[in-house]
């Protein structure tokens, strides 16, 4: 039964060499890695490759007569192989801590043991001190195993103890992962001491591979989330630097005209531009979600402006009872403004503008509807957003979105609105965007 038990572990971990293959290409083709890394994960998991193969080569082999020698020869090198690899981790350690290999203690320590580990296993190709294999195949222990035992568990410990002292100067994955990594390996070390744990020993591997498997993808992810929110901001940071050229002339000249006019209202709307132009520049130093009600506040300044230009010609309605929740910056103002520069002209009467919020269960929903024009309808049209290359006047929204997406999780649809007009809605999860 243990040897039914045996064989099907083994086979288990060497079926899963497949993921680390996968494992072994993505650490070669990803853009993210600094060289260091990307040169670490590739030998590490090229040793992986090459362990759980002379494990799967010991399986077909030891069934079979007249193969001691290579069997001999296979335990050799999956044994070589195998202790590698907690070196191999905790040079991977110093690294993410910041700290020179050759300066280490620890991984001297390592490196030393590592030799001592070495030169038992190649008393077995000269004595029977270590292990030896009888001619049935069968795997016999030498009086000196015990200590290639104890040396294998005292790289693990002295690893898994370097890994606790800096805890504190690691990433809380990596730690994790370090600790999901050396763990299995003691504790499959430790049974070996009292029977043969080949096959534990193996599937330890195989969860120390898929930990560090996890670090390359969670790296992965995050760097390209950071280089597309990059890229984004940066767009958007663009769209408030380049304003409208007679957005700023008009509100200047209508402020001008005002002074003679109506004093204390070009006192107001100077107010206002101020405030708006204030709140532009903040929302481009910040890269974290702010509250609905300062963007309400930026979005209420842009209009008192327009509404000074415009007059009669724009209409607002604010319907906004819940305030209570987050949205990234440059939310809310693009939308206006973009339902105000395509929307507004005398000569197709006045603009209604109307600004809601409400709480449902999807999260918190902001609504921009508009009486204007709409988008173009047609085949092709669908009320899509474009890409976010396109150029097009809808870019704003393109980007909004995407912030969306990537900061909350949350999303933005365009509808025509029922009357004429467009419907721009905003879904925040309230998982990340409501106040506790």
């Amino acid at each position: 039964m243990n040897g039914l038990m045996d064989q099907s572990i083994f086979y288990v971990a060497c079926t899963l060499m497949i993921p680390f293959l996968m494992s072994l290409a993505i650490a070669v083709i990803v853009p993210g890695f600094d060289r260091w890394s990307k040169r670490f994960f590739i030998a590490f998991f090229t040793v992986i490759l090459f362990f759980e193969g002379f494990c799967l080569a010991e399986r077909f082999l030891e069934f079979r007569t007249g193969t001691k020698s290579a069997l001999q020869i296979l335990y050799y090198l999956d044994s070589l192989s195998s202790s590698t690899l907690v070196p191999m981790l905790t040079a991977y350690l110093l690294h993410c801590c910041g700290e020179n290999l050759l300066d280490s203690r620890l991984f001297r320590l390592e490196i030393v043991l590592w030799i001592g580990i070495f030169v038992l296993l190649n008393t077995s190709f000269f004595t029977n001190w270590v292990y030896y294999i009888l001619p049935e195949n069968r795997f016999c222990r030498g009086s000196l195993y015990p200590l290639l035992l104890s040396v294998l568990f005292a790289t693990v410990l002295l690893a898994l103890g370097g890994v606790i002292r800096r805890r504190k100067r690691l990433v809380k994955r990596y730690y994790f992962a370090f600790l999901i990594s050396l763990i299995p390996m003691a504790a499959t070390m430790l049974l070996h001491y009292f029977a043969n744990a080949f096959a534990l020993y193996s599937l330890g591997i195989v969860i120390c591979v898929f930990s560090m498997f996890i670090i390359i993808l969670s790296d992965q992810i995050e760097q390209n989330m950071q280089q597309q929110q990059e890229i984004i901001w940066q767009r958007t940071n663009i769209m408030v630097l380049q304003m409208r050229p007679h957005f700023i002339y008009n509100t200047l000249m209508s402020i001008y005209s005002l002074c003679n006019q109506d004093p204390q209202k070009a006192r107001q709307v100077t107010m206002d531009f101020t405030s708006y132009l204030h709140k532009n520049f903040n929302a481009i130093a910040s890269r974290n979600l702010i509250p609905f009600s300062e963007e309400l506040e930026h979005t209420r300044a842009y209009l008192a402006v327009e509404k000074a230009q415009h007059d009669e010609l724009l209409i607002v309605e604010y319907d906004t009872p819940f305030t209570q929740f987050r949205l990234p910056p440059l939310t809310l103002q693009p939308i206006v403004e973009n339902a105000i520069k395509h929307g507004i002209n005398p000569f197709w009467g006045p603009l209604t503008v109307m600004i809601s919020t409400r709480h449902t269960n999807a999260g918190s929903v902001v609504t921009v509807k508009d009486n204007g024009p709409g988008f173009p309808t047609g085949e092709d049209s669908g009320f899509q957003l474009p890409p976010a290359e396109d150029s097009t006047p809808h870019t704003a929204l393109t980007n909004i979105r995407q912030r969306l997406e990537i900061m909350c999780g949350g999303k933005l649809e365009v509808a025509p609105r029922e009357g004429g007009g467009t419907t721009v809605t905003l879904t925040i999860p309230d998982r990340k965007s409501t106040f506790q």
